[in-house]
């Protein structure tokens, strides 16, 4: 039940849209997703270097993926529950310090002779997942506090339209150097980063909480002991879904849909994130206007999400014969799933202050850490039923819960933020 605050007013006043938090929260999800999906773009030629055959590649990558999945999805939870607790700042600043050395560290996994370097990847792609699970959630939640109802969804648009272009930064570093110099380098980036984040002040709305002491804050079991409150945290999981089927299934394995599909060029699979990404940019600076013209939340995402459906049966069915067809169809879909923002937005809007951190945190978190099932589910159908209809079978269910939760969640647009979960 949502009751408001006991203070009328934050202890600040609405920032400006390109205020030095809305900057600092899109350079750091720009680092955030850099980091995030160097190692999709390095899989391959990071796993070859190691010595692993083809076949290996595919079934280890996925295996470190997961671990990496696996960290996020625990992170989120950590950093969401701090981030209600002890400010949206102090998560900022911690994750970025965790994933930062993490990413250092995965740059040594050729030198490494304790242990199984592939154990040792995995093991530090874990950890960088449990940093980088804190970057979105707190920056969004932050950054919806601070601005005007007015200005949220354009603001948070700018955040994660900004911020993805990490995705073609983290490419063409790897293109320019290699991958064990991409990593160094995405670890400096983040430790480059905490210096823009001194000036960076907490939310007005997480003050006033602070100061009511009977007030239970960042109560992530709470999202499981009201069944109204559950239902809408699964629902905001569930709009989700067909964002990290397209990145985790059809842009990270792209190599092998290539292979099926019958297109003779070798499929890139750090070169289908990258356009999947570049759209994604795209869509998600689209998503926010798009959202102010329909005055609505639903009618955005819902719009963006058939849009993806359609270009993931044409990857799928439509015959796709050459490279640069797969890697436009990458770009198309990447355009489609450019709803992230206003995703993590609406999770960050159906709670009040006292659990929004924790939900904005935890919502995506989730999402990407149900890319294990996903791909567990795709590797487990594809000896019977062949990497086209295994992945096909992923989507649909990906879909079906996507729209059933989209149509059916309450609206948010305009809706004042300074409340509480009761």
């Amino acid at each position: 039940m949502a009751v408001p605050t006991l203070s009328s007013k934050p202890n600040t006043s609405p920032a400006r849209l390109f205020s030095l938090p809305v900057i600092v929260a899109a350079l750091g999800y720009f680092v955030d997703i850099y980091d995030l999906l160097l190692f999709g773009i390095v899989r391959v030629p990071s796993l070859k270097d190691l010595g692993l055959s083809p076949e290996q590649i595919s079934t280890v990558g996925v295996s470190i993926l997961n671990w990496q999945m696996g960290g996020l999805l625990l992170g989120g939870i950590l950093w969401g529950v701090l981030g209600d607790k002890r400010g949206r700042l102090s998560v900022l600043f911690g994750s970025i310090i965790t994933y930062s050395l993490a990413n250092i560290a995965c740059g040594f996994v050729k030198n490494v002779t304790f242990m199984e370097p592939t154990t040792y990847y995995a093991l530090m792609r874990f950890v960088a997942g449990i940093g980088l699970a804190g970057e979105l959630g707190a920056g969004i939640t932050l950054v919806s506090e601070v601005l005007p109802k007015e200005k949220r969804a354009i603001g948070t648009s700018l955040v994660a339209g900004i911020g993805l272009s990490g995705a073609v930064v983290a490419y063409f570093t790897v293109k320019l150097f290699d991958w064990q110099t991409a990593f160094f380098i995405g670890g400096g980036l983040g430790i480059g980063l905490l210096l823009l984040r001194v000036g960076v002040v907490e939310s007005g709305m997480f003050k006033d909480v602070t100061d009511q002491k009977h007030v239970s804050r960042g109560d992530f079991l709470s999202f499981f002991t009201n069944g109204e409150r559950l239902v809408r945290y699964l629902k905001c999981i569930g709009i989700g879904l067909p964002t990290w089927f397209v990145i985790g299934i059809l842009a990270t394995l792209s190599n092998e849909f290539g292979t099926a599909l019958g297109i003779a060029e070798e499929i890139q699979p750090g070169l289908a994130i990258m356009w999947c990404y570049v759209g994604l940019a795209v869509g998600d600076l689209s998503s926010g206007f798009i959202s102010q013209a329909l005055a609505s939340r639903k009618k955005a995402v819902a719009l963006l999400m058939a849009f993806t459906l359609i270009f993931c049966v044409i990857y799928l069915y439509f015959g796709v014969s050459s490279a640069a067809a797969l890697y436009g169809l990458c770009l198309a879909m990447g355009f489609g799933i450019g709803y992230w923002a206003m995703f993590v937005t609406i999770g960050a809007e159906q709670f009040g202050t006292n659990l929004r951190a924790t939900a904005a945190t935890t919502i995506p978190n989730m999402v990407r850490g149900l890319v294990i099932p996903m791909t567990l589910t795709y590797q487990a159908l594809k000896p019977s039923l062949d990497v086209i209809n295994a992945g096909a079978v992923v989507g649909i269910i990906s879909f079906a819960i996507g729209f059933y939760s989209i149509l059916t969640i309450s609206e948010t647009h305009g809706k004042d933020l300074n409340y509480l979960e009761e």
